[in-house]
């Protein structure tokens, strides 16, 4: 296996045990869950389908969201949903909640950071991203729009129709629709695995 092998593995593994972590860490700060959870327990509360089982079936629409977007499944498309749950437990079980407002907002501030970085070494990977992730960069790659703008933009209707189905909105969700987006944008060139120059090219896009 060569360097870049090696790195992209390590690199798709570590990105998501951290982006799990962040989870907990905003979950733990009691400020707000984000734009997708939002949007989960909107849809529970409408269809009375359970908050985990609806998380599963919003997935899957997003997963076949990518065929007009021509993007396909990775390695890390299957890691991320095999590994994100279990590494979010782990934070869960280590980190308490805060009482003190000052380190909540230390706390969800912290996990926001680490999400993106998270997502710049998953993504960077070029192994597969997530379903959402590759929402964002299939639409970034076929419409030529910015990472930071699509993601908000994401976000943002995910956490309209997440409100307007009833779900629960704090200021932490507010704040991460709308930094999310430019945080990636910021971290994807930084962790970016290069390509080969005499290189196949990868399965699905992933640009910055």
């Amino acid at each position: 296996m060569t360097f870049l092998g090696v790195r992209r593995g390590l690199q798709l593994l570590i990105g998501l045990f951290l982006y799990g972590f962040s989870l907990a860490m905003m979950i733990r700060a009691t400020l707000g869950v984000s734009p997708w959870d939002v949007l989960s327990q909107g849809g529970s509360l409408q269809t009375g389908i359970p908050f985990g089982f609806m998380t599963n079936i919003i997935g899957l629409i997003v997963l076949l969201l990518w065929i007009p977007l021509r993007q396909r499944p990775g390695v890390g498309t299957i890691l991320n949903v095999l590994l994100v749950g279990p590494s979010a437990e782990v934070g869960l079980a280590l980190l308490g909640e805060p009482s003190a407002l000052w380190a909540r907002i230390l706390l969800f501030t912290g996990g926001l950071v680490l999400l993106a970085v998270a997502s710049g070494l998953y993504i960077g990977a070029r192994l597969g991203p997530g379903p959402r992730d590759g929402l964002m960069t299939g639409l970034h790659a076929r419409f030529g729009l910015p990472i930071w703008l699509v993601r908000t933009g994401i976000e943002g209707t995910v956490l309209l129709l997440g409100w307007l189905l009833g779900g629960t909105v704090g200021v932490g969700t507010v704040a991460f629709a709308l930094l999310i987006g430019p945080l990636i944008n910021l971290m994807l060139p930084v962790f970016r695995v290069p390509e080969r120059p005499s290189a196949v090219p990868d399965t699905v896009v992933t640009g910055t």
